[in-house]
Order: C-alpha cells, then sequence, then structure tokens
C-alpha cells in the first residue's frame, strides 16, 4: 500500500508516537492538574511537555501561549470569534479552506466586514494586494500558509511586515506547514498561529491549538468555551490567564502525549531536512507528471513555491474515477474532489469537478512516486 493522502493526515505515525500513547494509557492515564496525586501530576507534566515542544518548534518564547484545543478547526474559531466584532474589517484570501472561510462567512452575517483578495490561477497572493485592501477599520489578516489543493505558498512574511507596520493582527492557519516548512513567529511576524497535531506534526487526531503572539490583547481575545480548568476552583468566573483563559474542561491528554512525541521526532530531524526530502519528491512528481499527455497540473511548477501538495486531472476522467482506480488496481490511496477548499479550486479554476491529489509526507519514499506515477501514466493511456 502506497499512502498519498498527507494533506489529510500523516500516516504512518513515528513508533515513538504509540508508544508515548501507550505509556500514557498503561501508566498515567490520569487527568491533568485536576488532582494533586502523582499521576495527576506526571500527566501534567506530560502536557507541558507538549506545550513546550510546539513552543520551541513555532519560535514561540512563552510555551504559556500555546492555546491546545482539538485542531486546527477549533483553534481558527477561537481567533476569528474570539477577536472580531461588528463593524470590524477582516480580509483573507482567494485559497482559504472551509475552516476559514465558514467561521468568516458567519461573521460577516453578524456584522463584521470580509474581503476575500484574489489569488492567480496557481494560487500565487500578492502581498500588495493585500495591504490596497487595507481600510481604517481593518483589524486582522487571516491567511492559510499554504493550500491544502495546490500546495501554494502564501507569501507570509511580507503581509506579516505589512500588518506589523499598520498594527493590525496577522492570522495564521498552519495546517499545511507546521512541521514541513520552517515556520518562526517572530521572524514571519505571525500573531495568531493555528497548527494541527496530526499532519505535519506527526501526531494523533484530536490535537491542535493556537499560539497567542506577544502583541495579543487578551483582554479583547474572548473564549469561545468557558468552564472548568483545574484552577480557581472557587471563583465562577473563568480564569483571565494563560493558558486556563482558553483551555476549559479535560484535555486530551494522551493525544498531547502522542503530539509531544510527534514533534520531538520533527524537531531531531529538522524541519530544513523534511523539508529539503518532501521538496525532492515533489520535484519528481510535477517533472513527470507533466511528461503525460492528458495531465493537467493547478499551482506553481517550482517545488520551491509549494509545499509538496499536488494536484492534478486527467483530461476526460472525473478525478474520483481516477481516485477508484488508483484505490483498487494499484493499491495507491489519494484524495480526490474539493477537499474542502471551493475558494481555492475556484481561483485555480478546477470548480466544480475539483481535482485528484497527491500529498508527499515524512515517510514517503522516492519508490512511493515512481509507482504513482507508472500508476497515472498507465491510467491515461487506457
Amino acid at each position: 500500500m502506497i499512502y498519498l493522502d498527507h494533506p489529510a493526515t500523516s500516516w504512518p505515525k513515528p513508533p515513538e508516537v504509540a508508544a508515548a500513547m501507550l505509556n500514557f494509557l498503561q501508566n498515567v492515564g490520569a487527568n491533568p492538574g485536576r488532582s494533586g496525586h502523582r499521576l495527576s501530576v506526571e500527566a501534567a507534566r506530560i502536557v507541558f511537555a507538549a506545550r513546550e515542544a510546539v513552543a520551541e518548534l513555532f519560535g514561540c518564547e512563552d510555551a504559556l501561549r500555546v492555546v491546545f484545543g482539538a485542531n486546527v478547526t477549533w483553534a481558527l474559531n477561537q481567533a476569528l470569534h474570539g477577536y472580531l466584532r461588528a463593524g470590524d474589517h477582516v480580509i483573507t484570501s482567494g485559497m482559504e479552506h472551509n475552516s476559514m472561510m465558514r467561521p468568516l462567512r458567519d461573521l460577516e452575517r453578524q456584522g463584521v466586514e470580509v474581503s476575500v483578495v484574489p489569488c492567480g490561477q496557481a494560487g500565487r497572493l500578492d502581498a500588495q494586494r493585500v495591504e490596497d485592501a487595507l481600510r481604517d477599520n481593518t483589524v486582522m489578516v487571516a491567511l492559510n500558509h499554504a493550500s491544502n489543493v495546490s500546495g501554494t505558498i502564501l507569501p507570509v512574511r511580507e503581509v506579516g511586515e505589512i500588518t506589523r507596520r499598520r498594527g493590525i493582527m496577522l492570522l495564521v492557519d498552519a495546517a499545511q506547514t507546521g512541521g514541513t516548512l520552517p515556520v518562526d513567529m517572530r521572524r514571519d511576524q505571525i500573531d495568531l498561529l493555528a497548527f494541527t497535531g496530526h499532519k505535519g506534526l506527526l501526531g494523533p487526531m484530536g490535537t491542535g491549538g493556537l499560539i497567542l503572539g506577544e502583541r495579543v490583547d487578551l483582554g479583547r481575545l474572548r473564549p469561545v468555551l468557558q468552564g472548568g480548568t483545574g484552577s480557581r476552583s472557587e471563583s465562577e468566573i473563568h480564569p483571565d490567564f494563560l493558558p486556563d483563559r482558553f483551555e476549559s474542561g479535560t484535555p486530551n491528554g494522551v493525544g498531547l502525549a502522542g503530539l509531544n512525541a510527534g514533534v520531538r521526532v520533527v524537531l531531531a530531524r529538522g524541519v530544513e531536512s523534511i523539508r529539503a526530502h518532501e521538496q525532492r519528491l515533489c520535484a519528481q512528481l510535477l517533472a513527470e507528471l507533466q511528461q503525460i499527455g492528458r495531465a493537467r497540473l493547478y499551482g506553481p511548477l517550482d517545488p520551491g513555491e509549494r509545499v509538496a501538495v499536488v494536484s492534478f486531472n486527467l483530461e476526460g476522467l472525473e478525478p474520483s474515477q481516477v481516485g477508484l482506480r488508483l484505490d483498487e488496481e494499484f493499491n495507491i490511496l489519494c484524495r480526490v474532489g474539493l477537499h474542502c477548499s471551493p475558494a481555492a479550486h475556484r481561483s485555480l479554476g478546477s470548480l466544480p469537478r475539483g481535482t485528484v491529489r497527491f500529498g508527499i509526507g515524512f515517510f514517503t519514499s522516492a519508490e512511493d512516486v515512481d509507482a504513482a506515477l507508472r500508476a497515472v501514466e498507465r491510467i491515461a493511456n487506457d
């Protein structure tokens, strides 16, 4: 079996991840921060170790500003619904996932003004167009770092320079770049970074979070959930300190144990090394897909302008037909359709059919890419 669906979730996971989760279940298992006994203390230590690992990976100096939640979708909702108010203006791009667009459209119905800056047909975003879209009431720019459809990398650092100069918040969705492309909140001038644990960070599903930069006004950013935190139990008013202000309810202790292990694998290997591996295989995939006569590729042809996500179609065939044959005849697993990103497909010109999407990951080999290319060529020539 060849797994090329890493943009949806990375698989297999490193053995360290399963070992850490099993250890938590068998030897720890207690509720972090809810009790004073040794197992609860050890559970809290594991959760904090995960917080420290994530902070190190993303260039956050204060681990307490790493807020854990169920996934990147929760993180984006916390940032958008927590920060924006009626009358505010927010700018986003034409390459966003529904995890960004759906909360924004809901906020639009509540009086928030939303501007979508168009992207080129390869999914590229011109940072100058973002600056041109600024208004007096603009309070946030919200962008994905790289498209889950075309892999196109958006100019986050350039936009960060603009937002920092103008005193505007920059929210970045790092679902497709965390662990696979170097991200540094200080260098890139990111104020709010939403991440998921189960993709490039190599952790389990049900993990993710939001990192709060130093410029974020914690008084303005309202928690979307309130409840038990294990702290200030004598008060019925929700705590206002980090991370408790934004973390309510029992955390996913076993998941965060796995996330801690996954992030530490990434740190040990090095994001630059992972990037080089994936970029090399992506270059091979792009070059040889272009030689298949019926294939149409989407996104930049330069692997340096994209993460290792490649979308394509074969002329005369529906994406679903291609994906089914890849699965049933060639044992190659990928994703077809719209990938929860109709805005991106609209920009790329692949709406409403969608695309066939190959996603390269940590464990993908050159032999896997060769086999996938042979399979596509066979389908195209039938």
